[in-house]
């Protein structure tokens, strides 16, 4: 990558995983340098030098628990440390558990993952942020199920926990806090959208158990989203120059669609989910 192609700094969360390692790939072939999140950087250094191969990118795998508040503020400061601006983040990793799990921090995972992880690291690399850096969080239409609850980040028993409430729930959390940062750093030349890729065959779509998923590899896969069709939609809200002054919105089969009413115009729902993250953050100790 010479210095005229070099457009500045990328960072892709999950970078490794199925829609994650065709960001990555794409961002390096823009002329991005791509920083790498990822939870295991042994495990991807497989996808690391295949990308660097294809298209002899330059890629920084870095470590990242985004299930651990700490890890996320040492993953934060290393990033700012050694870079000193970003043009490009995707909020791209989730989880989806079949079984109920508790984070780090005794947050319920899949809310500690996907939604808050994320919320702290968007606003702790803010001061890397500038005119022109796009910010892009990966929903799913699973928003639609979604609930903002009191005990949204409680940890859940077993009969308690739902993924699929879950995953939404963490999905809609997402939805909202781009809403809030879109408008709040608009002034800054800073856009912020989300994307809805639609249902995806990535290996987050697992029961557990081998007969389903067999079933679900033979008769249900075929006929949804590949990994490629899915990041298309990301990386048009990220890359796409028609949309490079576009924020607050949803991005859908590669172009901003129309907010849903009942959840765009629910401001008591986003006002109890920001006192809500205030709150989780306070406990834990984290300034933003």
């Amino acid at each position: 990558m010479t210095e005229d192609t070099h457009k500045g700094v990328a960072l892709v969360t999950g970078a490794d995983g199925g829609m994650g390692r065709i960001h990555t790939r794409e961002l390096a072939k823009a002329g991005y340098e791509v920083v790498m999140a990822c939870i295991d950087t042994e495990a991807a250094r497989p996808v690391v030098e295949e990308i660097r191969r294809e298209t002899g990118g330059t890629l920084h795998p870095m470590r990242l628990d985004l299930g651990n508040l700490s890890d996320i503020v040492r993953f934060a400061d290393e990033v700012k440390s050694r870079f000193p601006s970003l043009q490009i983040l995707l909020n791209n990793a989730g989880t989806l558990p079949s079984k109920t799990k508790t984070s780090a921090n005794n947050i319920e995972y899949t809310m500690a993952v996907n939604y808050l992880g994320h919320y702290t690291l968007t606003h702790l690399l803010h001061p890397i942020m500038g005119p022109g850096t796009r910010i892009v969080s990966m929903i799913s239409l699973a928003y639609i199920i979604g609930k903002i609850t009191p005990e949204l980040f409680k940890p859940k028993t077993q009969s308690e926990y739902n993924r699929f409430t879950a995953y939404g729930s963490s999905k809609l959390a997402l939805y909202y806090f781009m809403l809030d940062a879109a408008e709040a750093w608009k002034d800054e030349g800073i856009r912020f959208n989300v994307s809805d890729p639609n249902i995806v065959s990535t290996s987050i779509i697992r029961m557990d158990n081998i007969v389903v998923d067999k079933l679900c590899d033979w008769f249900f896969r075929p006929f949804i989203n590949t990994p490629e069709q899915g990041a298309a939609n990301m990386l048009a809200a990220a890359l796409d120059p028609e949309y490079e002054n576009v924020t607050g919105s949803i991005f859908k089969n590669r172009k901003p669609v129309k907010h849903k009413r009942r959840f765009y115009n629910n401001l008591k729902q986003r006002q109890l989910l920001r006192d809500l993250t205030s709150q989780i953050l306070a406990d834990n100790h984290i300034a933003l």
